[in-house]
């Protein structure tokens, strides 16, 4: 596979996502072509992990869920980010599509956070001989995803929206926190997880094949975003035309 095939996919999905957000006549259907872009892709991915790229010096074939396991955690980031971002927007200027987005973010993250530790149980158990151990990256990853698991109750159990939208965003700058641990922690501490790896320290098969699962997943996480940014923005406005509730009246004596 040539070089450049991943990266002018790459370019293709990022202007996507560009066009998305400064063209609003787009937003209703360019989706859908990402979307089949994605469903592609993953089926060349099959082919390309399982059968294109060699095996893994250390680890055989078993290191070929890495082009999967790696690419969800790196989305998962990737929405955590935005998810501060959007927190961070909310309390600067007071908007309830930055706090729609900042919680479809949030729970997307989680989604692709927990397939990739998952994925890394499966990894784990032939490679270390354990499906978990309490590995510094092991444990920041499970505390990072448990903060933004709390982020999302606390959504679930605050009805003001105001406030809601308010607390969240503490509780999102605050769970951002987590991610710089997770992404320094096996250079901070010892640990049986491997140092981030670098295109020159990769065979150039598989930073190709890593490269294209990481656009691939880029390809949900846009899709799986606009379509959960879709029903919370449906669910603000059902809240907002709701009637207020009528006080109790006393009961004839």
């Amino acid at each position: 596979m040539p070089p450049f095939v991943p990266l002018t996919l790459f370019a293709l999905v990022v202007a996507a996502i560009i066009a998305h957000v400064a063209v609003p006549s787009v937003r209703g259907w360019l989706w859908k072509p990402i979307a089949g872009l994605g469903a592609f892709m993953l089926v060349a991915l099959w082919y390309l992990g399982l059968v294109w790229a060699p095996p893994e010096q250390f680890m055989s074939d078993v290191g070929r869920i890495l082009y999967v396991h790696v690419p969800h955690v790196w989305m998962a980031l990737l929405a955590f980010t935005l998810n501060v971002g959007c927190a961070v927007a909310y309390l600067m200027k007071k908007s309830f599509v930055t706090d729609a987005l900042a919680e479809s973010a949030a729970e997307v993250g989680v989604y692709f956070g927990a397939v990739g530790v998952t994925m890394g149980s499966i990894w784990a158990r032939p490679t270390w001989g354990v499906w978990w151990d309490w590995d510094p990256r092991l444990i920041s990853t499970t505390v990072m995803l448990l903060a933004y698991v709390g982020y999302l109750a606390l959504r679930s159990f605050t009805e003001d929206p105001e406030r809601r939208a308010t607390w969240s965003a503490v509780a999102a700058i605050l769970s951002y926190v987590s991610l710089p641990i997770v992404w320094f922690s096996v250079r901070w501490w010892n640990s049986l997880h491997q140092v981030q790896s670098s295109p020159s320290t990769v065979d150039k098969p598989m930073v190709q094949v890593l490269r294209w699962g990481a656009i691939t997943l880029l390809c949900f996480l846009y899709v799986f975003i606009v379509k959960r940014y879709q029903i919370a923005r449906s669910r603000q406005t059902a809240a907002m035309e709701l009637p207020p509730l009528e006080a109790p009246r006393p009961e004839a004596a």
